[in-house]
């Protein structure tokens, strides 16, 4: 993917992206930052376990790039809603000012390597009305392979312009994630021994929402971090009955992993929508039933 505008598939969700695929590589990464005025960086690294993101942030990032804090950043705080439900708009609004993002600025996001936060930061950012958002395919560890620079130095950004519109990506709730299980296609980001009900290593209760489909949002990149192809991305979905002839929706514990999952999705040409409290937000309610092993 060496095209730095790359159209998105036949049937993609081309007004989602601004006509843009919302990747990037490296190579494409390093012309657009090149350019006067260069894009807006975001590190957005983020570890469920192991060391905070802003320490990986401290020990070496990409020029120019600000921290991005997922937790405190793009989520409110955890109850009912969930883990990790959205951020109030004012309060997202003001992280992003702080971070430089203005009204028309390109931005590029990466995490680590295999998109998982930065496509959390991607489709919040598209969620409240930022179009021209991309994601750094590969992210970090896909930037320095090729020996290109990084830095300790940490940037202070102009303060930017942006200004949130919440509502511009299709979001479900409860009862929309339980109605589309049953009417159309709800995908379950998450490992299979946890959507099984197997192994629950963070909320209370083990199982899945009766209905979904297993998708593991593993299967979305290769061993290097970097998604699949379109076509391949578009066969694994449709294998699931994932299409764009159905309604689609997607979750996993909190919200962050089934981004990754809208992020798939969309390059592989299938519009869908995003429950964001997910897991830890259905199984806060007990009257929501739930299943385990396969489905």
């Amino acid at each position: 993917m060496n095209d730095e505008r790359t159209p998105l598939p036949h049937g993609g969700i081309s007004g989602q992206t601004g006509g843009v695929h919302p990747l990037v590589d490296a190579p494409a990464l390093e012309r657009l930052l090149r350019r006067d005025p260069p894009p807006i960086l975001l590190d957005v690294r983020w570890h469920l376990a192991g060391p905070p993101g802003a320490e990986s942030y401290r020990k070496g990032h990409l020029p120019g790039a600000v921290f991005v804090d997922l937790d405190r950043d793009l989520a409110g705080p955890p109850g009912p809603a969930g883990r990790h439900p959205l951020p109030e708009p004012e309060a997202f609004e003001a992280a992003m000012r702080r971070a430089g993002v203005s009204g028309a600025a390109q931005v590029i996001v990466y995490d680590d390597a295999d998109s998982t936060a930065a496509a959390r930061l991607w489709w919040t950012l598209r969620y409240f009305g930022h179009e021209q958002v991309r994601v750094l395919d590969g992210g970090y560890h896909g930037w320095v392979e090729g020996g290109r620079e990084v830095t300790t130095d940490v940037p202070a950004p102009a303060p930017g312009d942006f200004v949130a519109r919440p509502g511009r990506l299709p979001v479900l709730d409860a009862a929309g994630a339980a109605a589309l299980a049953g009417d159309g296609v709800l995908l379950d980001a998450r490992a299979a021994e946890r959507y099984r009900g197997e192994n629950e290593p963070v909320d209370p209760v083990a199982g899945h929402i009766p209905g979904a489909v297993n998708a593991p949002t593993s299967g979305n990149v290769g061993v290097d971090g970097r998604f699949l192809p379109p076509e391949l991305l578009r066969e694994r979905f449709a294998k699931l009955g994932a299409t764009d002839a159905l309604d689609v929706g997607a979750y996993c514990g909190s919200g962050v992993t089934a981004a990754h999952e809208i992020l798939a999705l969309t390059i592989a040409g299938v519009p869908a929508a995003l429950y964001v409290g997910s897991w830890s937000n259905w199984v806060a309610d007990p009257s929501n039933p739930v299943a385990t092993g396969e489905n």
